[in-house]
């Protein structure tokens, strides 16, 4: 890991939380975690990434962006329009 406060076991972990039923009132989290058995296993260069199974569907076609500026600083979660 590039980080050497984060455990060399540890991957970044992409997933939701809260809400209910078809995915309303959820929210993106990311940060870092062990894999877990229910877990997909992806990689980004050397850094392993977690999704766990159930969260899939409400992932797909997700661009995860990280932006710097002089106004905002963090992570931006960017899903395409379902028609």
């Amino acid at each position: 890991m590039l980080n050497k406060s984060i455990p060399n076991d540890y991957g970044l972990r992409i997933g939701m939380k809260g809400g209910g039923g078809c995915g309303a009132g959820m929210s993106y989290l990311i940060g870092f975690d062990k894999k877990k058995d229910n877990d997909l296993e992806y990689a980004e260069g050397d850094i392993p990434i977690y999704v766990e199974k159930k969260h899939m569907m409400y992932l797909i076609g997700l661009e995860v962006d990280f932006h710097e500026g002089t106004d905002a600083r963090g992570f931006a979660f960017i899903k395409p329009e379902v028609n």
